[in-house]
C-alpha cells in the first residue's frame, strides 16, 4: 500500500477518534421555589439561550404533558417550565377564587422578575395560551415573543365550539352526555370519588368525545379517558366550571380578548391541529386581530399536535424563535 493511499485512511481514523472524544452537550436541570406575593410556585429550568417561559393547560393540568416533546428546544432556549397556582408542585390556596387567569398572570410576572430574566418569550398550550395572552395584555413590555398554541381568544367563541362538537356526536353519545350533566357531576359514588367525574363521565366526555379532536397521526396509545382529569379539581371547577366537559361557565368566562388583541405588537405565532379541539376557526381569528401574527395549522394533528407532529411543530416554534 502506498503512502498516498494510506493518509486518507489515517484522516478517517483521526476523524472518527476526534468525534468520539468529543464531549456530549450537558443541559443542566434547576428546580426552585418562587415566591410570588405569598403563593409558593414550582419552577424548572433546562437549557442555554433566551428565555421561554412555558405555560401548560388545564386549567389544573402540571407543566409534564409537555415533556418530553418540547425538550429539544432547551438546544438554543432557556426554558423555564411552571405549575402554574395550585396545580402540581405549586402550592394549593385554601381559597378556590384566588384561581383566576388574572392572577396568573401576575404569578408568570413574578417568576419573571424573580429569576432576573429580562425580556422573555412566552408559549401557552391550551388554557396556558389563554394565559399567555393575558400575560401579553398585561405586561407586553417585558414580552420578546408570544406562541399561542392550540388555544382561544373568547369563552364564549370557544363554547360555540363546543356546541358544535355536541351537535356532530352520535345522537345515543350526546343523549348520554346531556342526562348526566343534567344529574350533576360531582357528589358520586365514595368518599374519595365525590370530588371528580364519574369514571361513566369521563369516559363518555374524554374518550369518545374528545379523542377524535386530541390526537390525529400519532395516537397516545396509554391514553386512559379516566387518567384525563386535571391534577387539582378545585383549580378546575373555579377556572372552568362544575357542568361538565362542554361548557366554560367558571371565571373563564371573563375571557373575552377579540377587542383586545390588536394591542399586542410582538411577533406573534400562532399554531393549531387541522382537527384540533380548540377550533382552527380560533386561531384564524386570532390570526386577523394580531398584527403581522403568523399561524400554522398542523396536517393530521389533533389538539396534542405537537405529538401527533413534532418536527414541523419544533420547526415552526424553533425557527420563529431564532427569528426566521
Amino acid at each position: 500500500m502506498t503512502r498516498p493511499t494510506l493518509r486518507p485512511l489515517l484522516l478517517a481514523l483521526a476523524l472518527a477518534a476526534s468525534l468520539a472524544s468529543a464531549p456530549a452537550a450537558v443541559l443542566p436541570v434547576h428546580e426552585q421555589y418562587v415566591d410570588a406575593g405569598g403563593v409558593l410556585l414550582y419552577v424548572k429550568t433546562v437549557g442555554q439561550g433566551e428565555p421561554l417561559i412555558l405555560l401548560h393547560g388545564g386549567p389544573g393540568a402540571t407543566h409534564d404533558y409537555l415533556l418530553p416533546s418540547l425538550l429539544p428546544l432547551a438546544r438554543h432556549n432557556r426554558l423555564i417550565f411552571m405549575d402554574e397556582r395550585g396545580s402540581g408542585r405549586s402550592q394549593k390556596l385554601q381559597d378556590p377564587s384566588r384561581y383566576t387567569v388574572e392572577a396568573m398572570a401576575d404569578d408568570v410576572e413574578a417568576v419573571r422578575v424573580a429569576l432576573k430574566l429580562g425580556k422573555v418569550s412566552v408559549l401557552g398550550h391550551s388554557c396556558g395560551g389563554v394565559l399567555a395572552q393575558a400575560y401579553a395584555l398585561k405586561y407586553q413590555a417585558h414580552l420578546a415573543r408570544l406562541i399561542l398554541c392550540s388555544t382561544f381568544h373568547s369563552t364564549k367563541a370557544m363554547n360555540a365550539v363546543f356546541r358544535a362538537m355536541k351537535d356532530r356526536m352520535a345522537p345515543e353519545l350526546r343523549e348520554k352526555l346531556d342526562r348526566l350533566e343534567a344529574q350533576g357531576l360531582f357528589g358520586k359514588g365514595r368518599p374519595w370519588e365525590r370530588g371528580r367525574y364519574t369514571d361513566e363521565y369521563a369516559d363518555a366526555a374524554w374518550g369518545m368525545g374528545y379523542f377524535p379532536y386530541l390526537y390525529g397521526a400519532r395516537p397516545d396509545p396509554r391514553f386512559v379517558p379516566g387518567a384525563q382529569g386535571p391534577d387539582d379539581w378545585a383549580v378546575y371547577r373555579a377556572m372552568w366550571g362544575s357542568n361538565g366537559e362542554f361548557v366554560i361557565d367558571g371565571n373563564m368566562t371573563s375571557v373575552e380578548y377579540a377587542d383586545r388583541l390588536p394591542g399586542i405588537h410582538v411577533p406573534t405565532l400562532i399554531t393549531v391541529g387541522d382537527h384540533d379541539e380548540c377550533d382552527p376557526s380560533l386561531s384564524r381569528e386570532m390570526n386577523r386581530l394580531i398584527p403581522g401574527s403568523r399561524l400554522v395549522v398542523l396536517p393530521d394533528s389533533g389538539h396534542m399536535n405537537f405529538q401527533d407532529q413534532p418536527d414541523r411543530f419544533l420547526e415552526a416554534v424553533g425557527g420563529f424563535l431564532r427569528g426566521k
